[in-house]
């Protein structure tokens, strides 16, 4: 009896202790995969798990944040968040920064309203993380002409050989890297086959964008060789790969938690802000932005891959035009005659006319447009560029004589005029479609280009030049064709005052190719020591280069041909 109530007060010992164990064990909430954080490694020991209930913190306010901004593109992102929500000291020390400065976090909004819509649009149809819709901010903060000193550019930063990998044109007139529309469908290619590459691993894959895919897979195999972990956070990286990713969980994190961070989203709505328009052929931007009643600068803001104030003569063709404006710029641009879509004569990059320029290519403005400078005001512009306030601003579509640093604007450049002989604008406007040199042709049943030119006695090729067409394209009965049968340019700009005698006046005249002083000093009945005096060497350079503008004065006994 004594032996048996031992045994029962042993094993009901026993099964209390099993109990205890039990209880032990189950208190412990486990983690899902996605929430499970990386391991500590020699570099980083500050990482900690996130409690449960810290998890689900993040995950609440996500919510709340999402159902506070309906129909904006806030709701949409946070929707689509899918990176682990990682607690760790470099993120920590990312969201500090940006809390200590909440101007840049407001600037970035307002920077990134006209993309993230379109941004948010390939995200989700290539099943991307919501978080990567905010990585122009690490990359360009939101600027799409950014550019680095690795020489990466546009919002996603893409150094020319990736670029060109995929697909993106980058030549003397357009920079694909900088197109919104094209880089944005480039970026998130190249970001999902990244994924794809690391099995999933977002993190592995942003590092990847930031330094490299083979650049990652060699940290990789090192912690491989030493038996260490081979997440993100246990790699040996580069200081700015250790912080790119963080910074991007940063900035995900506060715009989730924004209420609580004390962080002020702005109103985006879920819309779209711009329709792609195929304008098919080359078009000066400053007169594409009239047609769409837009400022300059907020135009190129979403077209800033033309490296020229024109479109690309061989394309691309495609605008971006703000979608409220889409229907006016149709009709306006319908309604332009096709010859006055370009006003200046532009020459392509390896051609002459730029091979000897005074002014390296790199350096040249764009014709007509100018770039605020920190302190200038509108006044001070107007001066500087012969010009006044009054159409600066109607040029511009200004409402005030507001301006900024950095803002483009564009110089009317009939009000361009300067008194001295030697100072000569980059490129200047050519006469009128109704001068003499230039005439409108109808083609008749039966025309081909190579008959065309032959009634007028001038080369096929400029024929299909001036009018934008192939050698072997067909023409249709009624279909305008474009003529110049004169063989001078003359400046539609305003002659300068001349001392010499009332009955001179001055012109410039752009050289063509296989012209020589000489040769001009015939057409213009002048002579060649007279043409050097009006045109001293500029920079002392002595080239008589196709494109090249020079200042001929006449008189009345001059002869012209």
């Amino acid at each position: 009896m004594h032996v048996n109530f031992n045994r029962s007060a042993n094993f009901l010992l026993l099964l209390i202790s099993l109990m205890l164990v039990g209880c032990s064990d189950t208190s412990r909430a486990p983690l899902s995969v996605n929430d499970r954080p990386p391991e500590s490694n020699h570099q980083d020991n500050s990482y900690v798990r996130h409690p449960s209930n810290k998890l689900s913190f993040f995950k609440k306010n996500k919510s709340k944040a999402a159902s506070s901004h309906k129909n904006t593109v806030w709701e949409r992102m946070l929707a689509l968040y899918s990176l682990p929500e990682i607690d760790n000291e470099r993120i920590d020390r990312e969201i500090d920064w940006y809390l200590q400065h909440p101007a840049s976090l407001a600037v970035i909004q307002q920077r990134a309203q006209p993309y993230l819509h379109h941004i948010l649009e390939e995200i989700e149809t290539k099943d991307l993380p919501g978080e990567i819709a905010l990585l122009p901010i690490v990359e360009s903060a939101f600027l799409p002409d950014a550019y680095s000193k690795s020489d990466a550019s546009g919002l996603w930063q893409f150094i020319p050989s990736t670029g060109n990998d995929f697909g993106l044109q980058q030549n003397y007139w357009y920079d694909g890297r900088r197109d919104v529309y094209a880089s944005t469908k480039a970026a998130t290619d190249y970001l999902k086959q990244l994924s794809e590459t690391f099995d999933g691993d977002w993190l592995l894959a942003l590092a990847s964008y930031n330094y490299g895919k083979g650049n990652v897979r060699k940290a990789i195999e090192r912690n491989e060789d030493l038996n260490l972990p081979t997440d993100y956070w246990s790699l040996s990286l580069p200081e700015e790969t250790m912080n790119y990713v963080p910074r991007l969980l940063a900035v995900a994190r506060i715009f989730a938690n924004a209420e609580e961070y004390n962080i002020r989203l702005q109103h985006i709505p879920n819309k779209p802000y711009f329709e792609v328009v195929d304008v098919h052929s080359q078009l000066d931007l400053p007169k594409a932005a009239e047609l769409a009643d837009t400022p300059l600068y907020e135009f190129l803001k979403l077209n800033p891959g033309f490296n020229h104030a024109t479109t690309a003569p061989q394309g691309p063709h495609q605008l971006l035009i703000p979608v409220d404006k889409v229907q006016a710029f149709k009709q306006n641009l319908a309604q332009l005659p096709y010859d006055e879509r370009v006003k200046q004569k532009y020459y392509p990059r390896g051609s002459n006319v730029l091979a000897k320029r005074e002014e390296p290519e790199s350096k040249r403005p764009l014709t007509t447009l100018y770039k605020v400078k920190a302190g200038e005001g509108l006044t001070a512009i107007a001066s500087k560029n012969h010009t006044t306030l009054e159409a600066l601003r109607k040029a511009n579509h200004l409402t005030t004589s507001s301006v900024r640093a950095g803002m483009v604007l564009q110089i009317p450049t009939s009000n361009i005029a300067s008194n001295k002989a030697t100072d000569i604008p980059f490129l200047p406007k050519t006469a009128t479609e109704k001068s003499a040199a230039t005439q409108v042709y109808s083609v008749k049943k039966g025309d081909t280009l190579f008959n065309v030119a032959q009634r007028y006695s001038i080369p096929v090729k400029d024929v299909a030049e001036w009018n934008k067409l192939k050698m072997k394209t067909a023409l249709v009965a009624g279909q305008k064709l474009t003529i110049k049968t004169s063989g001078q340019q003359i400046s539609a700009a305003p002659a300068p005052t001349l001392s010499a005698s009332n009955s001179a006046r001055s012109i410039n005249y752009i050289v063509r190719q296989g012209d020589s002083l000489a040769q001009i000093s015939r057409k213009f009945n002048v002579s060649v020591t007279d043409l050097r005096k009006w045109n001293p060497p500029a920079g002392g350079s002595k080239a008589l280069t196709p494109g090249k503008i020079i200042k001929v004065i006449l008189s009345a006994g001059n002869r012209t041909t």
